[in-house]
């Protein structure tokens, strides 16, 4: 799963689709998120990286990153596989 080319990240949690202007904003967990995505990072790494950096048990971390991921989808902000 990727983030589209055209997403700009910045330090304040501002997102911006360069493709259709949209702008919208995160906490710092989000923009970890978005980093790791935007890294390629695999799902194991990241779950790896968030549950070992916060308190959260795999299971539940794997809830609400689908989520977050259901969410970007939902605003077009992810490349759809091929």
């Amino acid at each position: 799963m990727r983030l589209k080319q055209n997403i700009v990240i910045t330090e304040t949690g501002f997102v911006f689709d360069s493709d259709t202007g949209d702008s919208y904003s995160t906490n710092p967990v989000g923009m970890e998120l978005l980093e790791k995505l935007r890294a390629q990072m695999e799902m194991e790494e990241i779950t790896a990286y968030m549950t070992g950096k916060y308190d959260v048990e795999p299971l539940q971390f794997q809830r609400y990153f689908d989520d977050f991921v259901i969410m970007l989808r939902h605003f077009n902000l992810m490349e759809e596989p091929e």
